[in-house]
């Protein structure tokens, strides 16, 4: 074996350890749509997740919609400059410019850039809920999930769903990867008996029901919390060791768990 493949064997051990490793992390940072706020950056934008990346952040976490042309897509709301994404062709939307300039950019080109010297930050995808049908959004799903097998970046990403059956549909089609719940209705046993891997809810369900981080613990369960960008919230959650605290403040986030060390 040469050098050039023992480099890439052991790159992808590196990798393989690193994200197949989630429930024994601790307080580990997510950037929330990327690591847009301080610079200024669009949400959800390459920078933005390039940006994350660079800091070797964790994780970062994105959101993709499907086109009414079968376009897989990264952005936030359901609407993108007033136009209703599902309902909309991709080739519309692309008339209108992110605010540095970046055009909307498409889940393989978003997967492309987080494999490009990473070997850090977990790709947390989340697929949003369908406003035409769930069924639409679980196919949306299985096509986000070919997308980034074809790129062979499933062993660094996990999927995050406001959802439950979307989860379900992903878990049908792989046995393997990482499920977290996002909508804080169930309990950490419930989301195991479905074989969803965690918990990753707003830190407001977890203070209302505390029972559910030592459950979550118990059982192996990933713990997650969004979107934490106060400093008591942060305080709170890094002294209940979770896995995963997810915010638009991965600075701020930083600097608090430096302290707390």
């Amino acid at each position: 074996m040469n050098t050039f493949k023992i480099f890439r064997f052991f790159s992808f051990l590196c990798l393989v350890i690193l994200f197949s490793s989630c429930c024994t992390k601790q307080n580990a940072i997510v950037a929330h749509r990327g690591a847009w706020k301080k610079n200024n950056l669009p949400e959800n934008s390459i920078a933005a997740f390039r940006h994350a990346i660079d800091l070797k952040l964790p994780g970062s976490e994105f959101d993709v919609w499907r086109t009414a042309d079968d376009s897989l897509i990264i952005n936030h709301d359901a609407h993108y400059n007033k136009l209703l994404i599902e309902e909309t062709n991709y080739a519309d939307l692309l008339k209108f410019k992110l605010s540095n300039g970046e055009k909307l950019p498409t889940l393989h080109e978003y997967i492309i850039e987080g494999k490009r010297n990473n070997k850090h930050t977990l790709l947390v995808c989340e697929i949003k809920p369908s406003e035409i049908s769930k069924e639409r959004g679980q196919k949306t799903a299985l096509m986000a999930v070919e997308v980034i097998k074809k790129l062979k970046a499933d062993k660094n990403t996990c999927y995050i769903s406001f959802d439950y059956d979307i989860l379900k549909a992903i878990r049908k089609v792989d046995s393997k990867t990482s499920l977290q719940y996002l909508e804080g209705n169930k309990s950490p046993k419930e989301v195991k008996a479905d074989h969803i891997n965690g918990v990753d809810y707003h830190y407001s369900v977890f203070k209302k029901h505390p029972e559910w981080i030592n459950e979550a613990k118990e059982n192996k369960i990933i713990l997650n919390a969004w979107t934490v960008n106060e400093a008591s919230d942060m305080d709170w959650i890094i002294d209940h060791k979770f896995n995963y605290i997810t915010t638009n403040e991965p600075e701020l986030l930083d600097e608090r768990l430096k302290i707390k060390k």
